[in-house]
């Protein structure tokens, strides 16, 4: 049986590329912007676009990138801001394995991105549109271009046909926004973006139908478990790493500590949750841990150590995550005598209204007793903080407690910190007061680098926010500067960069020391660590057209503070180097 064919000249009317398809299926989705690095395999995408101008639509923005890292932690970024994914497009494997550290931060984050990156054509011979007609086309084309990312990213597909590509975006989307959210891959054939299609005759995918799993809540009978187990404890701790996340979360967290007299800990620092609460404790679970009889583990992948500090095995501890399991981490081994997997702000905040019902007079007392004493810390914390940073230190030495308290002093509660200070993130910590949930923030994943694109990525979702990316000098060359401040100028986005500069990879030097405290590397100081310390990082700024100001005397401090603060605010972009001792 043969199906009848629609007659030539409709088809030859109503027929669309598959490029054209995509762009619709991702307005279909809400995707705002496409953060591209552009190759020869993106040439229909392209044609695209611009027919789509000339025809009065409106497909989603592109922003160009001059690097892949920059793309991918502008679109991070964005979905930190607003909770929506978005897409970037990259070169074929090239483009992929720059994206690649990108990808690793976003799994590691729960951050939901589409990463499209072109494949090269598959003929050779002319045998359809989009073959082979470059050098490039014949040695971008590996075993396995999915295996550049596949540990990290939730989903994969390679684009075969013009007719499924709604489909295919739509699942796409799915996967990324549900539950953990994550990174997802779509390689695009150029044969397979040139070739068409009726789009009138294609089903659609609406989000109505097809739309994204959002985490919820978990039984009353555990989370009745868990309070009372809550009441009952003498030294309640809670640790959160991510509890700046997700909204909601860290006010849950506050009402619960009270509701307790339990310490709360901000271990690893990924997003911020209101450090001047009654009963927050800092940043690491230092002697609290060992002493802890319940524990609550609320949004953190690396709750403490193990190599530094055990909790006591009589202990209970529970784990409340969208991710209780870790199942992307092969190793994950702190205890956990209940996981509640959902929305921790939902979850943790009826947690709190069980406790409110349940607790006796004689709870309620000695938890506002531990509040009292937890308060007090938080003064002599304080107290401890203000003593440290009194001393500016020395002429192209500066003191950084005291630098990074001048920067504290001067921003707002609403302003939002991306760093990557690394040694002195404990400093940073101690120092810049954040009051408001998820002002202060970093990767949960290890690849360096992201800082600066996701201040970018924030700052075009939330225009009316001040951007600041605390960076020590070696995460600053991670961050790919002469491809972040090209974006930030060619798309008007004013960010405060403020550069740590020890003249080398402290981190390394202190890793080694651990390992090998009286080794070889230790006698002679030789760690494969240092950079030259006469690098003019403000004379980059300056290229671009941005203030680039060098913070190295004691007594400028403020007054430079004072300057950046003024011109970002004031809608240009500026660069603080700030010199420190050599790590």
């Amino acid at each position: 049986m043969t199906l009848a064919q629609p007659p030539l000249a409709a088809a030859e009317t109503n027929a669309r590329s598959a490029a054209h398809h995509l762009l619709q299926a991702l307005v279909d989705c809400e995707v705002d912007y496409i953060f591209a690095n552009l190759g020869t395999d993106h040439a229909p995408i392209i044609e695209e676009l611009a027919r789509w101008k000339a025809e009065g639509r409106t497909p989603p923005k592109v922003i160009l990138c001059p690097h892949e890292n920059t793309a991918m932690h502008m679109a991070l970024g964005y979905a930190f801001a607003t909770g929506r994914g978005q897409a970037v497009l990259v070169h074929v494997d090239v483009g992929t394995t720059n994206a690649a550290t990108g990808v690793h931060n976003a799994c590691r984050s729960r951050l939901p991105v589409l990463l499209m990156a072109g494949k090269a054509p598959y003929t050779s011979h002319g045998e359809l549109p989009g073959t082979r007609d470059n050098y490039v086309h014949f040695i971008q084309e590996p075993q396995d271009q999915g295996a550049i990312v596949r540990p990290y990213v939730k989903w994969e597909y390679t684009l075969q046909s013009p007719v499924h590509v709604g489909e295919v975006v739509r699942r796409a989307h799915t996967v990324m926004q549900s539950g953990a959210r994550g990174p997802v891959y779509l390689m695009l054939p150029r044969e397979a973006l040139m070739a068409e299609s009726d789009g009138a005759a294609l089903p659609g995918f609406p989000a109505t139908k097809h739309g994204a799993l959002t985490p919820g809540t978990v039984p009353d009978a555990d989370l009745e478990t868990l309070a009372d187990r809550l009441l009952a404890a003498e030294r309640p701790l809670i640790v959160t790493s991510y509890g700046g996340h997700t909204p909601g979360t860290s006010e849950a967290i506050e009402r619960l500590s009270e509701l307790v007299g339990a310490a709360v800990v901000q271990n690893a620092m990924v997003s911020n949750v209101n450090h001047e609460m009654a009963c927050f404790a800092g940043g690491l679970p230092g002697e609290r841990l060992p002493a802890a009889d319940v524990g609550l583990i609320v949004d953190s992948d690396v709750p403490w150590l193990p190599s530094q500090g055990q909790p006591d095995p009589e202990a209970f501890w529970a784990h409340i995550d969208v991710d209780a399991l870790k199942i992307s981490s092969p190793i994950w081994s702190f205890p956990a005598d209940l996981r509640l997997e959902g929305n921790s702000a939902r979850i943790v905040t009826r947690l709190a209204e069980i406790i409110e019902t349940r607790r006796s007079e004689a709870q309620a007392a000695a938890a506002g007793a531990r509040v009292e004493v937890l308060r007090e810390g938080g003064a002599a914390r304080r107290a401890s903080a203000r003593e440290a940073a009194e001393d500016p230190g020395q002429p192209g030495a500066l003191n950084p407690h005291h630098v990074l308290r001048a920067l504290g002093e001067r921003l707002h509660p609403e302003d939002v910190i991306f760093h990557e200070a690394v040694r002195n993130q404990p400093v940073m910590v101690r120092q810049i007061p954040r009051p408001v949930p998820g002002t202060m923030t970093r990767t949960a994943g290890g690849g360096l680098g992201a800082s600066g694109g996701m201040a970018l990525g924030y700052k075009l979702a939330r225009p009316e926010r001040m951007l600041v990316q605390i960076v020590g000098d070696g995460a600053f060359y991670y961050n790919c500067p002469a491809s972040m401040l090209a974006v930030a100028r060619q798309y008007e986005l004013p960010v405060l960069t403020v550069v740590l500069d020890n003249a080398g990879w402290s981190a390394v030097k202190e890793s080694t020391l651990r390992v090998y405290p009286d080794g070889a590397s230790h006698a002679s100081g030789d760690f494969a660590s240092d950079f030259r310390n006469d690098t003019r990082f403000a004379a980059m700024a300056e290229m671009f057209g941005f203030k680039g100001l060098t913070m190295d005397q004691p007594e400028s401090v403020g007054a430079t503070f004072d300057e950046a603060i003024a011109t970002v605010r004031g809608g240009n972009s500026a660069l603080v180097h700030v010199r420190l001792p050599r790590h």
